[in-house]
């Protein structure tokens, strides 16, 4: 059987693993993300502990995801919570990262200048600083996005769902179409969101800042 037909008779199953799959990219990085800026802004505050939250999220990021998802499974048990909770954990490092090192890096003499008008430091923060440092934070959620629509993959060994799903099918039946349905889809929408935000951090970046994206 083609790869066309096999889509063209299973097309509702590739279908809703690839519903399911979107799901959990955007729920991981939606709470990543809520998690992350807020976070980032408060260690720009605190400066000492940067180093051991940063040094503390980096460490979640070099342990295997299949070790996260086992310890996850033997806590939480089978399901999309479990997935949800290790794919968030992943998402939050470059997000994080992102946005405390974008507004760290904004130039002092526009906060200086904030100030002289009499802003306060939230006015500051969210007219001055927040502003500047978008196109440094929407990088952050799109490494992050890309990240985890692989990761996701993965989620299908603790009954999450999404495309690997089919994928883990096809490798346990050793047929191919099964997992060509779920890797193409994966690669594609990792491909549609990369770009998405690329062109979003593009609009966002301030005209004379274009230069050095």
């Amino acid at each position: 059987m083609s790869f066309l037909q096999f889509l063209s008779e299973n097309y509702m199953e590739v279908t809703i693993s690839l519903i399911r799959h979107v799901q959990l990219v955007v729920i991981a990085v939606g709470i990543g993300i809520v998690i992350s800026i807020p976070l980032g802004i408060f260690l720009t505050r605190y400066k000492k502990l940067a180093a051991p939250v940063l040094a503390a999220a980096g460490a979640i990021q070099t342990i295997p995801g299949m070790v996260m998802l086992g310890i996850a499974l033997i806590v939480f048990g089978i399901g999309m919570f479990p997935a949800l909770v290790v794919l968030t954990l992943y998402a939050i490092l470059p997000i994080l990262r992102n946005t405390y090192a974008g507004i760290i890096g904004v130039n002092q003499g526009y906060i200086e200048a904030a100030r002289g008008i009499g802003m306060t430091n939230m006015q500051i923060l969210f007219h001055v600083e927040l502003p500047l440092s978008m196109p440094s934070i929407v990088s952050g959620i799109r490494i992050s996005s890309v990240y985890i629509v692989s990761w996701a993959t993965l989620a299908g060994l603790i009954g999450a769902g999404g495309l690997g799903d089919l994928i883990w099918t096809g490798l346990s039946t050793y047929k191919t179409n099964y997992i060509l349905a779920g890797a193409i889809p994966s690669a594609i929408l990792a491909f549609i969101i990369s770009g998405l935000m690329g062109l979003l951090q593009r609009i966002i970046t301030p005209r004379g800042l274009r230069g050095n994206q």
